[in-house]
């Protein structure tokens, strides 16, 4: 699906234009009349820790009867109408890697308030291990997807003091925006107004005439010793991907070419 504009994430126009295009009603889910395969999930991202506007979503969820997944692991601390993202859909995910807000060196957490999902989601990640004293008896394919007690401790420190990390890269995003207010070139993306970014990754939005000179922009910071990037390559692109069904995905793609992630460390600002 394609991509909204301000907030990055996924569009609430162009997913109900699709579903009204190729999904026909059955008596449980929609099916995709191009595959003939059942639509049974939404999975909005929250990009750079932009939230979604999922106002629109949860309507469009609701009336195709999606479950909603949400894509959390960008947007621990991220507000949408002053409720806290991960909390929109059935479940959400989280990820602990080692450049998230909160970093254990990997892992991560499922968020749900259905106590039923959870506890099968608890089994399958810790090997399907039946509640018995002695027999290890396991009748279904499983994992191994829990996190070490010593690194889930790492975390649970970090999580009591997530208001300041967050404190931090508000500064940090503040300061850029200073920095390059009224630059003619490029523009810093900003928060939409029914939301607040955690401000996980800064992002820099270049100017379609700059776009040829993206390459300079970054070496020069590169060269300096300051890490600043491309946005990752659209799933499109990618070549298991690229015979998968997809929508018209030209505003993703237009801001594949023009945004930058600029350093975005806690750790670049000070505490006051």
């Amino acid at each position: 699906m394609d991509s909204e504009a301000t907030t990055l994430g996924l569009d609430p126009a162009s997913l109900a234009a699709l579903l009204d295009h190729i999904a026909t009603c059955s008596p449980a889910v929609p099916i995709n009349r191009d595959t003939g395969r059942r639509t049974a999930a939404l999975v909005p991202v929250f990009v750079f820790g932009f939230p979604v506007d999922m106002a629109p979503l949860l309507t469009l969820a609701s009336e195709w009867n999606l479950t909603v997944v949400e894509g959390a692991a960008e947007s621990l601390g991220s507000t949408y109408h002053d409720l806290n993202c991960a909390s929109f859909g059935r479940l959400a995910t989280l990820s602990f890697s080692g450049n998230n807000i909160i970093a254990t060196r990997g892992g991560g957490a499922i968020g749900t308030d259905d106590a039923a999902l959870a506890r099968r989601a608890k089994l399958l990640s810790a090997t399907a291990k039946g509640p018995h004293r002695w027999d290890f008896f396991r009748n279904e394919t499983v994992y191994n997807y829990r996190l070490p007690n010593l690194n889930a401790a790492l975390g649970v420190a970090q999580f009591e003091q997530l208001p300041q990390p967050l404190a931090a890269k508000r500064r940090l995003a503040e300061r850029y925006a200073g920095s390059l207010a009224g630059f003619e070139r490029a523009q810093i993306l900003q928060e939409a107004e029914s939301a607040r970014s955690n401000q996980w990754l800064n992002a820099l939005l270049i100017n379609h005439d700059w776009v040829y000179r993206r390459h300079e922009v970054l070496s020069a910071p590169n060269d300096a010793g300051l890490m600043t990037r491309l946005i990752w390559t659209l799933m499109h692109c990618l070549p298991r991907c690229q015979a998968r069904p997809r929508a018209d995905l030209s505003v993703a793609e237009d801001l594949a070419a023009r945004v930058l992630n600029l350093p975005s460390s806690a750790n670049l600002v000070g505490k006051s």
